[in-house]
């Protein structure tokens, strides 16, 4: 297979601050450990907090399950999170192990979530279903979105084929990533680059310096 290059575009790409949503993905203190894993928290606190400087919404996308488990997902799979099989001794569940209100579905302090940020409370992987954030970015007339947090090979995959599907562009950052290895990196690597855009920290900023808000060029 022949690697995605990148390359070839940068220092080109042009990325307008006002129609750009940054989402990251059930960065939570309940997923802290697999965050902490992956080395994600730094990067995102840095990647939030310069975007936001430059005027783009910040979006924090949390799971939000009702703790009866009355709006718990009913599909269906062979494996859990942790890619154990359910069966007579490991059932499936049918409701959340945790519920509304949980102190473990605050945001990683760490990555200091804004009051002006936009709260994306989700009941299902992506974060575009039945939520707020595309009548969000809609209303704003946005229609760039950049993807961190994880799971990579659930939740983000998800809202990343969601996003396609709904004509919007994707970016995803693969420092920003957490969830198991080697899925992770199966999906930054192979997988996104076929759906989205794979760029840095640091090329999603300078994408965002190119725009004439940021240069003062005319537009």
């Amino acid at each position: 297979m022949t690697a995605a290059d990148p390359t070839l575009f940068r220092g080109e790409e042009v990325l307008d601050p006002a129609r750009t949503f940054l989402c990251a993905f059930d960065l939570l203190e309940h997923y802290r450990a697999g965050a902490e894993a992956a080395g994600a928290i730094p990067h995102v606190r840095r990647l939030a907090d310069e975007v936001r400087r430059r005027g783009v919404v910040v979006a924090w996308a949390r799971a939000d399950h009702r703790a009866d488990g009355l709006d718990f997902a009913r599909s269906l799979s062979d494996l859990d999170g942790s890619h154990r099989a359910f069966g007579p001794d490991h059932p499936r569940p049918v409701r959340p192990p945790h519920g509304q209100g949980d102190p473990g579905y605050r945001t990683i302090a760490e990555l200091g979530q804004q009051p002006g940020d936009l709260d994306v409370p989700k009941h299902r992987w992506s974060a575009l279903h039945g939520t707020c954030l595309l009548p969000a970015m809609r209303s704003r007339g946005a229609d760039t979105l950049v993807l961190v947090g994880g799971s990579t090979h659930v939740g983000v995959a998800s809202t990343a084929y969601a996003a396609r599907d709904l004509d919007l562009q994707v970016f995803v950052v693969p420092e920003g990533l957490t969830g198991r290895d080697p899925q992770r990196t199966f999906f930054a690597d192979d997988v996104f680059p076929r759906i989205a855009r794979v760029r840095s920290t640091d090329e999603i900023l300078a994408a965002l310096d190119r725009h004439p808000s940021r240069t003062g060029a005319p537009t």
